[in-house]
């Protein structure tokens, strides 16, 4: 991650890991719950980011749940958990200067 935030994507998909390993299929679901219906990634999306967070140390591939070897499960790594929580913390910073800038609700903030 180099000091650069996440993409919405691997922010979305860090958060829905944090829920336990997921195969890719049940990664995009996570994520659409998650944001509501707002987030959906297409295969390619998700395939590709799932691999750069691998690269990156933010993921672990832990192989397959099924029969169906290309079917992989993957965790949250100690990295991957840091760069979550440290970009949940840089957007809660964000929404600290909206709430000061008038933007958002002050009950918002917490």
């Amino acid at each position: 991650m180099a000091g650069q935030p996440p993409t919405p994507a691997v922010f979305h998909l860090l958060l829905a890991l944090t829920g336990g390993p997921r195969h890719g299929y049940a990664l995009g679901q996570e994520v659409e719950r998650l944001s509501g219906g707002r987030m959906r990634l297409g295969a390619g999306t998700l395939y590709r980011s799932l691999q750069r967070m691998r690269v990156d140390g933010l993921l672990a591939e832990e192989g397959s749940d099924t029969e169906d070897e290309r079917r992989r499960v993957y965790s949250l790594t100690a990295a991957g958990r840091r760069a979550a929580a440290e970009e949940a913390e840089r957007l809660r910073e964000l929404v600290r200067f909206a709430v000061q800038k008038g933007l958002l609700s002050p009950e918002l903030e917490s």
